[in-house]
């Protein structure tokens, strides 16, 4: 995902100026060890769900002071350092955009991801 192209994008929808004071993003990337064993990581292998992530978005889409919500999950086997997740959250104050970042990524994470670490030899 081109980030800055995605927020040009959404700074073009109508409403944009009157209901956003902030966006958030986070770039998930693939650590080269593990989260569990510390050990190193080869690749990791990703297999968004597209229907869950979809509901997950919708449904926090409806909270307080939400503008729009942008989510690119990746599919196939990443290298260490390889892009995997964006999230994007626009909104109108930090204390009604900063719970919601946290909770997508977190139930997208949860909910709408299976990812299989390789291991390093």
């Amino acid at each position: 995902m081109d980030i800055s192209k995605r927020i040009a994008e959404m700074k073009k929808l109508p409403g944009f100026v009157d209901n956003v004071g902030m966006i958030l993003i986070h770039n998930g990337t693939v650590r080269s060890w593990s989260r569990n064993t510390k050990k190193s990581v080869a690749a990791l292998e990703v297999s968004p769900d597209s229907k869950k992530i979809e509901t997950i978005r919708q449904e926090l889409m409806k909270r307080e002071g939400i503008f729009e919500i942008v989510i690119e999950a990746n599919s196939g086997q990443f290298q260490p350092g390889d892009d995997l997740l964006f999230l994007i959250v626009a909104g109108d104050i930090r204390e009604n955009i900063k719970p919601v970042l946290a909770e997508l990524l977190d139930r997208v994470k949860a909910e709408a991801l299976t990812k299989k670490e390789i291991m390093a030899e």
